[in-house]
């Protein structure tokens, strides 16, 4: 019996992952996503609400990207805009619609971005589920780096920066 039950949890297990291998971006992932974003730096801890939209747009290859934080009551909108540059390599870009281009990369229904502003060096992650998504933002200031090297005859130089701060989110997607 308790081999007919294990069986039955890891074929429910194998079913799950399926479903989510299924989904297909963005389609699958359309809708408003909310919850708290935390947020921590040198500053201390802080957290705020966050909202997350993806949606189309009247356009094609032209997708809703809005980011909205909600600071002591007040909504703080980013309208930005999701471009298909290439769905067969998984190149997109976020037009943040003030001239400002930014390159993503899907992999696994997880959009990618680095870009460097104002000296310090910015990376984006948003992991995208069935009904919900992860957020995530990591920042340092590239004056702050460390370089260091291998001791072998041809030496690899490397520089590392310490990480400024962080910004983690769990949004769950709102029903209709």
């Amino acid at each position: 019996m308790k081999s007919v039950f294990f069986l039955f949890i890891s074929l429910l297990g194998f079913s799950t992952e399926a479903q989510e291998d299924s989904l297909q971006f963005p389609q699958d992932f359309y809708g408003i996503y909310k919850g708290d974003l935390h947020i921590v730096n040198a500053r201390g801890n802080q957290t705020i609400g966050m909202e997350f939209h993806l949606n189309p747009t009247d356009s094609i290859d032209k997708y809703q990207y809005m980011l909205v934080y909600i600071i002591e009551g007040k909504r703080q909108e980013r309208k930005y805009s999701l471009l298909v540059k290439d769905t067969s390599k998984g190149e997109y870009v976020i037009d943040e619609n003030n001239g400002i281009l930014l390159d993503a990369k899907l992999i696994d229904n997880t959009i990618y971005s680095m870009f460097e502003v104002q000296g310090n060096l910015i990376t984006t992650t948003e992991r995208f589920y069935k009904n919900a998504m992860d957020f995530e933002i990591t920042f340092t200031d590239t004056k702050q780096k460390m370089l260091s090297k291998t001791e072998e005859e041809e030496s690899i130089d490397v520089t590392s920066y310490p990480i400024g701060g962080v910004q983690k989110a769990y949004l769950i997607k709102q029903k209709d």
